[in-house]
């Protein structure tokens, strides 16, 4: 084992060419057999050897024991003291190591899965259809392989003991599930075809200049998630129907789960040449290096705990995220709902899949059902359905015993759990989930139009439903096919976010020579800024791939 660290200060880290040229890259580690690969710049007028003979000491010590990083303590990507960092095992600047590992390092798979990204966005959305219906085949025929796989984890998550009953729901497959999953998998592959290159807009900037705005994919997606491996084709699918990129890290729980499924996928790809679009990161990066990759990664989705989607919003730096860090849904139940309606909503909600973001956590009650039928039922239900109760404040004032005063009406239970809280109006619901809610999916069961409209258009959430479960609030439900996450963001897509949520657009203008100058007051042009129709142009198909 190494016999000490050696710190070499001043540079980022070793760049395999002078930094500041145009294709230089730092090195994230080096092994002595890649000295060859090295063009050293000019040495330091002020210096007596340069990077080159940092480079030699570092091998010199490497040889004799030593473990050796070049860092930066200065550079703003560090998130602590440089040393501190290195010792923790976070990627700060040029680790030396004597072992090549056999696979590709993260940032060579993200190299490769953009260098697809561009072929898989040139193919014809029939093509990229077909593999995301080879992939939906795919899922059935290897049925047996993938469940067998998925049971294997699930053995090793049990035996463990330290995965919650949420967890290991999640991480269970079922024949039923990948059913659905395939399904899923070829809505996707209809909506497919109305993606890369639609056009939203045409203007008649003037005569003979035309503007037009297309969607195109937004680049390499990165997307960790935990135990969830029915996630993996479904971000995959996604990703294929939007011409983006995939890195994908799954939870080391599912890992056996995620390499088949991977396999299938890559497979899947391979009938259009494009299989190294999607790539599964299983080396032990930490998710903060990940998130360091800014100059590689366009869009970080993350998919799990709050926890999870927490600490990678405070580790990204300058890669924006998509995502929600709590699913804190409400059921409001006004003083004219209809009893069936009441338990079937509530049941639903809260008892249908607890584990799932878009689970009811509170039910706020109309303080005029307090001591009726109705709220019998209601507490009847839960009971039957072995759901622990918390009483909100309001609740316990009322009752003679508590049957657990909740500790925060911020709460996410993600299990057989929920609040009940009083309200006095439909007004105080609305304000109650606004201060305590997390903008995910809230519901009111009335049967009063009016009430309804209003809490629909006051109520400030990504999804709003009236007389319908909050189990509603997903992407397969919502006819997307599937979801990459459901977002609570108010820039870009919110709520469930299906294929179009995975693109953005760009300008293309067709001129006839003109200038800015044209437009100017010496000008002879004139500005016509007129709206045109909007017609879809045939997709070009990519030629076939050589023999070579």
């Amino acid at each position: 084992p190494p016999r000490n660290h050696s710190y070499l200060p001043s540079l980022v880290g070793l760049y395999d060419s002078p930094p500041g040229t145009d294709d230089a890259k730092l090195i994230d580690i080096f092994y002595p057999g890649d000295q060859l690969s090295i063009t050293y710049g000019t040495k330091s007028r002020v210096g007596i050897g340069g990077m080159e003979a940092k480079v030699k000491a570092a091998l010199w010590a490497l040889q004799g024991g030593t473990s050796v990083v070049i860092a930066n303590g200065t550079h703003p990507k560090v998130t602590g003291h440089v040393i501190t960092d290195i010792v923790e095992g976070k990627k700060v600047g040029t680790f030396f190591s004597e072992v090549k590992p056999a696979g590709p390092t993260v940032e060579q798979q993200t190299e490769m899965s953009r260098n697809s990204c561009r072929t898989l966005a040139a193919l014809h959305p029939d093509q990229r259809g077909e593999i995301i219906c080879h992939l939906a085949d795919l899922l059935v025929e290897k049925k047996e392989e993938i469940l067998a796989a998925n049971k294997m984890d699930m053995d090793l998550a049990v035996n463990a003991g330290q995965l919650s009953s949420a967890l290991l729901n999640r991480l269970s497959l079922s024949p039923a599930k990948l059913n659905s999953l395939a399904i899923g998998l070829r809505q996707i592959a209809l909506a497919s075809q109305d993606s890369v290159g639609r056009v939203l807009r045409r203007t008649r900037v003037a005569h003979n200049l035309e503007l037009e705005q297309i969607t195109v994919p937004i680049g390499v997606l990165l997307v960790i998630f935990e135990a969830r491996p029915d996630c993996l084709p479904q971000v995959s699918a996604l990703a294929i129907a939007s011409g983006n990129a995939l890195l994908v890290k799954g939870g080391k729980e599912a890992a056996n789960t995620n390499r088949i499924l991977h396999e299938l996928t890559q497979q899947a790809l391979d009938i259009h040449w494009v299989k190294e679009a999607v790539q599964l990161v299983s080396t032990r990066e930490e998710v903060e290096d990940l998130c360091r990759l800014d100059e590689m990664i366009d869009l970080i989705i993350p998919r799990g705990s709050s926890q999870l989607v927490r600490n990678i919003q405070s580790a990204a730096m300058g890669i924006p995220v998509l995502g929600h860090s709590e699913g804190i849904c409400h059921v409001y139940i006004d003083s004219e709902a209809a009893i069936d309606k009441v338990i079937k909503i509530v049941r639903d909600s809260k008892c249908d899949y607890p584990a799932a973001c878009n689970a009811m956590e509170t039910l706020l009650v109309h303080r005029d059902i307090l001591r009726t039928p109705l709220f019998d039922q209601i507490t009847d239900m839960l009971r039957t359905e072995q759901v622990k109760i918390h009483a909100g404040p309001r609740f316990a004032s009322y009752l003679t015993f508590s049957p657990s005063e909740v500790k925060s009406l911020r709460t996410e239970y993600g299990d057989l759990e929920c609040c009940i809280e009083v309200v006095d109006s439909m007004q105080e619901a609305i304000d109650h989930i606004h201060r305590y809610g997390s903008s995910h999916t809230d519901v009111i069961v009335t049967e009063n139009e009016d009430t309804a409209e209003r809490f629909l258009q006051q109520l400030d959430s990504a999804c709003v439903f009236w007389n319908a479960s909050s189990r509603f609030a997903d992407g397969y439900r919502f006819g997307l096919g599937a979801e990459v996450g459901i977002s609570t963001a108010r820039i870009h897509a919110r709520g469930p976010v299906g294929l179009q949520g995975l693109l953005t657009t760009k300008w293309v203008l067709r001129g006839d020579g003109h200038t800015a100058a044209d437009f100017s007051e010496q000008g002879t042009v004139k500005y016509l800024h007129e709206n045109l129709p909007v017609t879809q142009p045939q997709p070009r198909q990519i030629a076939a791939r050589s023999e070579d």
